[in-house]
């Protein structure tokens, strides 16, 4: 319809202009008007069948963020797992359904970890990213891969596509970063036009801090003391490369990903004797990828296939002559990742679409470990999706079929997983003129023990479960856009129950490498996930809110014998919400934001010693856009953790208190 539309306006332009020419010309002399290519964007308004959040754009960029993991804190129903601050490991959790359930992926490709099934997000910059979306159960879009369906919440993290505006052919964005703790952080990304079908982007980001910042905390005697956090300091390296290509019907991409990095893991807080451990543990890490997707549409007939090779390699120490608490680690670990995926759409009519999608993934560990059994696995994925669309009514559909097969050295490997999960979404518009959508999904899936939980040398159990969930959500979207000083308002509201058997919670011991397995056996989670985004418009000045906030009920019913049976799982607040409220006015940006996580337990023994206070924050910045000649300067000054609360996401791992950060970009 819209190439109709484009096509309509060029004839109609042409025969205005021979129009014109009849009139005026008295000559016979005939002319020829040559018209230059024109290309039509739009952005696609499509509201999504399931619970789905998103920030991006501008909204994104006033963030006073840094990495993947702090934006993510503004979403409902989910908890960030912070150990340490800017150095300690991030890892997200969404309706309290674990890590390990949580697909993230970037440019639209899995990153995996077949390790410990963690990804950690602080290896991840907003300085590139274009968009982060959280989706609960998966993407309302059958058309993609067999990953896609494959998880009980995902993470999508979209970096940015070269733009160019008139003819220019080159963007060139410089950016420096600087603030608390030493922090020092230049990055650059230069973006090129070759031709209409080709373009290319190169950006690199260097990123020192020494971690250092001071806490305070109560002592077991009773008084408060102050100490300084240390072994913080991070040394990264971050280069990405790509290639973006059109094609006449269709379009591709080609990713290339360095990640270089030496950091010091803090340890845990001793409150009974403060500074008494040095927490020297290091880690080193080299993470490089390459990746690359098509799509080609053929009218009724749409493919999509994605490739990727990964290659990631660890190098962890921790010293017991520097923590008495912690026994002698200097491995070295290898992953190395193959992964291809085809997927087909099938337009059978307008109104019913079809899809079928197969992913391969091989996987393989090796690390310098006594009596290591060197595993591998495959893995087969395959899903059948259709969609029904009519004008109030939308339905999916999907199943999804699963095989793993592991292979190892020495000991025999894990039985063969064989499994089919489906999953069943829905939305109806009830009304013509009001713009209200009431949803719902089921959907059934599980998640195999990562490898270090199978195999890793003296701690891992081949017989180990798989960790299987069902969930089940309601929920409503109601929006609607006014002309006077209140522009928009926009509600979310979803209510969802969580049924998990033979959860694993991991728990780190005496350092952040080393984890404890507990298999809680049967988990419910019951939650509201709310969320609230609002525009106001008074004269040159805009105005921006987005509110969200989450009540859930996270339970252990594993054992009735147990004395904690019913209790609540470890580190899920019952409630938790954040707010951000920003305004814009003559190229100048203010922005503030609040996140607040409630009262909690840091173990599943829900007694008064092992419960956790609210802890909140609140930050602000502030920006100005200075346009010059041929480029735009934008400055920025944000200040965090405004009233210096004192807390912790994780037991023992203070967090920062007050912090600022300048910013300087410049864009060519």
């Amino acid at each position: 319809m819209r190439r109709l539309s484009v096509i309509l306006f060029v004839l109609l332009c042409v025969s205005r202009q021979g129009y014109a020419q009849s009139s005026l010309d008295t000559t016979d002399e005939q002319k020829t008007v040559d018209i230059e290519e024109v290309t039509v964007t739009a952005p696609r308004i499509d509201r999504e069948v399931v619970p789905a959040q998103v920030l991006a754009g501008v909204e994104l960029q006033r963030l006073s963020v840094v990495s993947v993991a702090d934006a993510i804190r503004y979403f409902s129903g989910v908890q960030i797992k912070d150990y340490g601050g800017i150095g300690g490991l991030k890892t997200v959790n969404i309706r309290s359904l674990g890590t390990q359930q949580v697909g993230v992926f970037y440019d639209g490709v899995q990153l995996g970890n077949a390790q410990n099934g963690q990804i950690d997000l602080a290896r991840f910059s907003m300085d590139n990213m274009e968009a982060i979306s959280i989706y609960n159960g998966q993407k309302s879009h059958i058309f993609q891969s067999a990953r896609d369906f494959a998880s009980a919440g995902a993470v999508y993290m979209q970096s940015r596509r070269p733009e160019f505006s008139g003819k220019k052919r080159d963007n060139l964005r410089l950016a420096l970063k600087g603030g608390s703790f030493g922090t020092v952080n230049p990055s650059v990304l230069w973006e090129h036009r070759f031709n209409d079908k080709l373009d290319a982007q190169v950006g690199a980001e260097y990123m020192y801090t020494t971690g250092k910042y001071r806490f305070r905390y109560r002592k077991q005697d009773g008084y408060d003391t102050t100490a300084i956090r240390r072994n913080g300091d991070v040394r990264a390296l971050r280069v990405e490369g790509g290639l973006f290509g059109r094609l006449r019907k269709g379009d591709w991409r080609a990713k290339l990903y360095y990640y270089d990095s030496e950091r010091g893991y803090p340890g845990a807080v001793v409150r009974e004797e403060p500074g008494k451990f040095k927490h020297e543990d290091r880690q080193w890490d080299r993470n490089f990828f390459a990746q690359g997707s098509l799509r080609q549409y053929f009218g009724c007939y749409n493919l999509m296939v994605n490739a990727k090779y990964a290659y990631d390699w660890l190098h962890y120490r921790s010293d017991p002559r520097l923590d008495v608490t912690t026994m002698y680690v200097d491995n070295r670990y290898t992953q190395q990742e193959a992964y291809v995926s085809v997927a087909n759409e099938f337009t059978i009519f307008p109104w019913w679409r079809a899809s079928l999608s197969g992913d391969f993934q091989f996987n393989t560990l090796d690390a310098d470990l006594v009596d290591f059994v060197y595993p591998s696995r495959y893995s087969i994925l395959t899903a059948a999706a259709t969609a029904f669309e009519f004008r109030r009514f939308r339905a999916q559909a999907s199943l999804l079929h699963t095989y793993i097969h592991d292979e190892t050295r020495r000991v025999v490997a894990a039985a063969d997983r064989n499994k089919w999960t489906p999953t069943i979404i829905a939305t109806y518009k009830p009304f013509t003129r009001v713009d209200l959508s009431l949803r719902a999904f089921y959907k059934r899936i599980f998640r195999l023990p990562t490898l270090n939980d199978l195999y890793y040398t003296f701690i891992g159990n081949v017989d180990l479960a798989p960790e299987s969930s069902t969930q089940y959500n309601v929920g409503a979207v109601y929006s609607k856009n006014f002309r006077g000083w209140f522009r928009r308002l926009e509600v979310q509201v979803d209510g969802y129950f969580n049924q998990v058997d033979d959860k694993i919670i991991a728990m780190p011991t005496s350092n952040q490498f080393r984890w404890t397995m507990l298999n809680l056996g049967y988990v419910e989670v019951r939650g509201v996930d709310t969320s609230v985004q609002t525009g106001f418009r008074f004269g040159s000045v805009d105005l921006h809110a987005r509110l969200n906030y989450t009540c859930q009920k996270a339970q252990d019913f594993t054992d009735p014998s147990d004395p904690w049976y019913g209790g609540q799982i470890p580190y899920i607040p019952w409630h938790s919400g954040s707010a951000i409220v920003g305004a814009s006015w003559h190229g100048w940006d203010a922005n503030y934001s609040f996140i607040y996580t409630g009262e909690r337990y840091e173990s599943r023994a829900n007694t008064p010693e092992n419960h956790a206070q609210p802890w909140y924050t609140h930050d602000m910045s502030l920006s100005k856009t200075i346009p010059l000649k041929k480029s735009e300067l934008r400055i920025s000054a944000e200040v965090n953790n405004i009233f210096n609360q004192q807390y912790e996401v994780v037991r023992c791992y203070p967090m920062p208190g007050t912090n600022f950060r300048i910013k300087i970009g410049w864009a060519l």
